[in-house]
C-alpha cells in the first residue's frame, strides 16, 4: 500500500467527503475506487485504440458483404 497526499480545491474535497458518508465508504475508500475506475476508462480506450488501427475498413466490407440480406427473426427486431 502506499500513500500519496495530493492538493484538491476545498469544493472537491467537500463533494468528495459527502459521496463517501452517503455511500457509507471511507473517504480514503471512495478515492481509491474512484482512481480505479479512471484508471480502468484509460486502460480500456488505449486498448481500443490500438486495435482499430489494426482494423481495416476493406476487411470489414468484405466481410460484411458475406452476410445475408435478410430481415430478422420477430424476436429479435427493434
Amino acid at each position: 500500500m502506499s500513500t500519496l497526499s495530493v492538493r484538491i480545491p476545498n469544493s472537491l474535497h467537500s463533494d468528495a467527503r459527502e459521496i463517501a458518508k452517503a455511500e457509507d465508504v471511507s473517504l480514503n475508500q471512495l478515492i481509491a475506487t474512484s482512481l480505479a475506475e479512471k484508471v480502468s476508462a484509460i486502460r480500456a480506450r488505449n486498448y481500443l485504440e490500438e486495435r482499430a488501427k489494426r482494423g481495416s475498413l476493406e476487411d470489414f466490407r468484405r466481410i460484411m458483404s458475406l452476410v445475408p440480406d435478410a430481415e430478422p427473426d420477430p424476436y429479435d427486431k427493434l
